[in-house]
């Protein structure tokens, strides 16, 4: 049959959001310090874009790693009914246990997206753009 290619496909969707970065782990001045103005009282919001990629074989029949409509759906019960226009660190469960920073946001997005992937092992990556200078990545990695 021969090699089969491996390829990555990527879907990208937009929301907005409000939190505030607080860790009930660290004192008020603590908070203060390593979070500056993000640990206002009020929070703040941010219009964020989250990339999902998968990796895999590039289908020989169908020339497809996975039907990108199935990650838009993805997206959307994950990203956008989940966490568009709303207050991360009130209204979504993980947030209220730990702090809404951008990397906990990409990490939340992959735990909830493997529930719903048949191939959860074709997840590659989530990357979440808090603003146009800074970012954050997960790829499944643990404990390096």
């Amino acid at each position: 049959m021969g090699d089969v290619p491996l390829g990555y496909i990527s879907r990208s969707e937009s929301f907005s959001a409000a939190h505030r970065l607080h860790s009930k782990s660290l004192s008020d001045a603590e908070n203060v310090r390593t979070f500056g103005k993000c640990n206002n009282l009020n929070g703040h919001g941010h219009n964020y874009t989250v990339t999902m990629t998968l990796k895999g074989r590039i289908d020989p029949i169908t020339g497809m790693i996975e039907n990108l409509s199935v990650v838009k759906d993805i997206l959307d019960k994950v990203v956008i009914q989940a966490m568009d226009h709303k207050n991360l660190d009130k209204d979504v469960d993980f947030f209220l246990k730990h702090p809404s920073t951008t990397e906990n946001i990409a990490y939340y997005i992959w735990m909830e997206s493997i529930k719903f992937l048949t191939c959860p092992n074709k997840l590659y990556e989530i990357k979440v753009q808090e603003t146009d200078n800074n970012s954050a990545i997960f790829r499944g990695e643990y404990n390096l």
